[in-house]
């Protein structure tokens, strides 16, 4: 069973960039049916990298619409971005190392920070770029 169940609370209104956060959970998912799996550490952290790295093409597709369009928000919205990046690294970090085993704090971060962050800071720019004629 999914740990994220994508519905249209999630929906920006933008097809492109609601393709891509359907993306996004669908990989959360797969990684806590992986951790349910018990499967080994090696594909954790692939999918945790393929993750980081997907989020980092999302990232920027958010943030060339907002220079594109001058958001007024698209500098905060950036910076959270980035402590999303740091925090995310961090975990990486300490997975690879050896010193901290994937646990489920992690995999409720990421759950907890993408559906509020899709549902509050991406939603805030839906009209914006709606009247831009992005959709």
């Amino acid at each position: 069973m999914s740990l994220i169940l994508w519905n249209n609370s999630f929906s920006v209104n933008i097809m492109k960039i609601d393709l891509q956060h359907q993306r996004l959970v669908d990989m959360i998912n797969k990684l806590h049916d992986s951790m349910k799996k018990r499967e080994s550490n090696n594909v954790l952290a692939g999918i945790l990298n393929d993750m980081v790295a997907y989020t980092l093409v999302h990232f920027k597709s958010e943030e060339d619409l907002f220079i594109k369009f001058n958001y007024p928000a698209g500098r905060t919205h950036k910076m959270e971005h980035d402590l999303f990046i740091k925090k995310v690294e961090e975990f990486v970090g300490e997975f690879k190392s050896g010193n901290k085993i994937l646990s489920i704090e992690v995999l409720n971060f990421l759950t907890e920070w993408l559906s509020q962050h899709i549902k509050i800071q991406d939603k805030a720019y839906t009209n914006f770029l709606n009247d831009k004629g992005i959709v």
